[in-house]
């Protein structure tokens, strides 16, 4: 009887050894990659901000993907990544989702403040618009002389912030030609006279190739009207104009996390929102909204 006891003790303890190594090795392997998706609009920032933190974590895998802004949430509802970086922070319906599905709310936040920047040809004769001259362009009702240029027809942050910001949820006219993304966007303004297009700031400010700077060497930020200016005041997006409200197409980069344990998303955010990592958005003339930087007198 005692023998019995003896051998079944023993079954029972290698049973509990063996089966935490086996989590723990499986474990490892899940946590030693990190899935991001983001939306491609933000995709020249976040390229430095990756480089930075694959040499400051040289043991983690980073496969990132970018895609236009409905396509991230997809993936994040899906479960293929943890964490998303786009435009907006979830809404209600969406955080009532998550805590349904998974049992808690996302954490998500604002990283920085981004901006649209509407660019021209560089042979372009028109280079400052109003709002209401903006919104006539994409209403298909402005200029019909100038082709108007977006990244995509849906589903872009893009898209979404002009449809929310300029023409209060109504369509876009049948003028707009819908790009593949941003790059194919540059491209086609620098190739063709009479286009306008609309694209995130850093694509413009923070060149990642040879080929793309010679493009952007092609068109010009157009001026838009200033918000919070004297009357009559244009203005180019800037930190400057970012920070005191000024430029009017302003939005945030943020992150969504869908992760309730210390894991690699939680420590990519926690990089982004550190000093290092808010720095490569300061030097991609973005506005880090996580640690000021503004300069102090000392006396």
């Amino acid at each position: 009887m005692k023998h019995w006891r003896f051998l079944f003790v023993a079954l029972l303890l290698a049973a509990c050894n063996s089966q935490p190594e086996n989590d723990s090795r499986e474990q490892n392997k899940n946590n030693s990659t990190l899935r991001i998706s983001v939306d491609e609009s933000f995709q020249p920032v976040i390229e430095e901000e990756v480089k930075v933190f694959r040499s400051a974590y040289p043991d983690t895998k980073v496969v990132i993907e970018y895609k236009p802004e409905a396509e991230c949430l997809r993936d994040l509802e899906k479960d293929s990544t943890k964490i998303v970086i786009i435009s907006r922070e979830l809404n209600r319906e969406e955080t009532k989702f998550y805590k349904a599905k998974v049992g808690f709310k996302p954490e998500f936040g604002q990283l920085a403040k981004d901006a649209v920047a509407v660019v021209v040809n560089a042979q372009s004769a028109d280079s400052s618009f109003t709002m209401n001259e903006l919104k006539d362009l994409l209403g298909g009702k402005g200029n019909t002389k100038l082709k108007v240029a977006i990244d995509g027809n849906t589903a872009t942050s893009t898209v979404r912030y002009l449809k929310d910001s300029l023409l209060a949820g109504a369509a876009f006219g049948k003028n707009i030609t819908g790009a593949k993304n941003s790059e194919d966007l540059i491209d086609y303004i620098s190739t063709t006279p009479s286009a306008i297009g609309f694209v995130g700031i850093s694509w413009i400010t923070n060149p990642q190739s040879k080929q793309q700077e010679e493009a952007i060497g092609k068109l010009k930020m157009a001026l838009i009207e200033c918000k919070n200016c004297e009357e009559g005041t244009f203005a180019r997006p800037s930190q400057q104009t970012i920070t005191f409200n000024q430029y009017p197409l302003v939005r945030g980069l943020y992150y969504v996390l869908k992760e309730n344990y210390p894991g690699l998303g939680s420590r990519f955010v926690d990089f982004l929102s550190t000093e290092r990592g808010q720095l490569i958005f300061r030097r991609a003339l973005l506005v880090p909204t996580r640690i000021n930087f503004a300069r102090r007198r000392i006396i």
